[in-house]
């Protein structure tokens, strides 16, 4: 059975996030507010919550999980190495709605789907989403919406479609029109822009100095 806190209020915003944070350690999934659309979340480097997590979206491997971090020092511990343009677009967009996709460490034991050694990171500017990240660590989070239906905005429109098979929503309130984060490769020889959502192409050249037709 499903449970909602109203994050809006200081009590059930507490036991919230103590609700979510012991569903998170004990392999169940939550649903969380973040600065862009509403999210669906579970540890990380937990294998099975990771595959309960793609089945509640009715999503395969082949899309593999985003990570939510807490804290900028958290990436170090995440990938192969944090290169100077990683560390730009970290100092000027974090915590905020801009994703980066590093070559992740070898040594981690986890499976995010096929991501072929990479690894999409971002810390969110969102309350709720950092007090929780900050608990727990780092959270494999996709948007909280089943695969092909409109990402939600609000808990309510996340519970309808997911159900029961999340443990725990938190309420943090309508997340206005949803706008999806940009994704920035920064894997090969030169930097490339994924996707283009809340940061623009030419913000993140402007950061990079680099022309902004040439992260297409």
């Amino acid at each position: 059975m499903s449970v909602v806190y109203d994050c809006s209020k200081r009590e059930s915003r507490a036991d919230g996030l103590a609700a979510a944070a012991g569903a998170v350690r004990s392999s169940r999934l939550v649903v969380l507010p973040t600065d862009t659309v509403y999210g669906i979340g579970a540890d990380a480097f937990d294998a099975g919550a990771v595959q309960a997590l793609l089945r509640a979206k009715n999503r395969g491997p082949d899309m593999p999980v985003g990570v939510l971090v807490g804290s900028w020092s958290t990436v170090d511990g995440l990938v192969l190495g944090v290169p100077p343009q990683a560390r730009a677009l970290v100092e000027a967009f974090w915590p905020g709605d801009l994703s980066i996709v590093l070559p992740h460490a070898p040594s981690l034991q986890w499976n995010l789907g096929d991501a072929r050694g990479t690894v999409m990171l971002r810390m969110p500017l969102h309350p709720v989403a950092l007090e929780l990240l900050r608990d727990v660590g780092p959270m494999a989070v996709s948007s909280a919406n089943v695969s092909g239906r409109p990402p939600a905005s609000t808990a309510q429109e996340a519970q309808e479609q997911l159900g029961d098979s999340v443990a725990v929503y938190l309420d943090g309130g309508s997340s206005g029109e949803p706008v999806a984060s940009t994704i920035v490769d920064l894997t090969g020889a030169d930097p490339v822009v994924l996707r283009e959502g809340a940061v623009s192409r030419g913000a993140v050249a402007e950061v990079l100095g680099v022309p902004a037709e040439s992260l297409a």
